[in-house]
């Protein structure tokens, strides 16, 4: 088995943080990496402590959710808590970072941003990141990393659902349970 590359893995680093998101709108998350070491992560959310949009719904303002502090904006944040420089680092985002993200990611000293999807793209950003020389490459996600063992899975359940067969279970109950572990691993 051959190893994935330092992008994918930073990637899929940020969409694991992602999961943590409280946000009901769009989950995000951001890795910051200097040396090919991560040196912090963060995913939209409120405040520490704070009330979560996922609990109550969205503070929405002119299509803002202010409730909501951004992935890139934890991360960065992170670092300032715990005295980790983030100089001449690089950010992995799950999708295009917004203009007050990309002014912090600037201001941060951060030089590279990876993001695996286009989001609102905004004009003012990709024009910053230029003009500051921080450089911004787009890196999707391969999906297929996640799902090594997609197969193995599928023929486990198989196995189950035939072990059930011995059970009282009607075939129409095996095949609906049959589609739906199917449904869960389809590639």
């Amino acid at each position: 088995m051959s190893r994935i590359s330092w992008d994918q893995y930073f990637m899929t680093q940020s969409h694991l943080l992602a999961l943590r998101s409280t946000c009901t709108r769009l989950a995000v998350g951001a890795t910051i990496v200097r040396d090919k070491r991560i040196i912090a992560g963060g995913y939209n959310g409120s405040i520490a402590g704070g009330v979560h949009c996922s609990d109550e719904g969205c503070y929405v303002i002119d299509n803002h959710c202010v409730r909501t502090i951004h992935a890139e904006m934890n991360a960065i944040l992170q670092c300032a808590k715990f005295g980790v420089p983030t100089a001449a680092a690089e950010i992995y985002v799950t999708h295009f970072p917004c203009l007050q993200c990309c002014k912090a990611i600037i201001q941060a000293g951060i030089q590279k941003v990876y993001y695996a999807v286009n989001y609102k793209n905004h004009p003012y950003a990709i024009e910053l990141f230029e003009q500051s020389g921080v450089n911004v490459e787009h890196v999707e996600l391969d999906e297929n990393l996640l799902r090594q063992n997609n197969q193995e899975q599928i023929e486990f359940v198989s196995y189950l659902l035939t072990k059930l067969s011995a059970a009282n279970i009607s075939d129409e109950e095996k095949n609906e349970l049959r589609e739906k572990a199917n449904s869960l691993f389809e590639q």
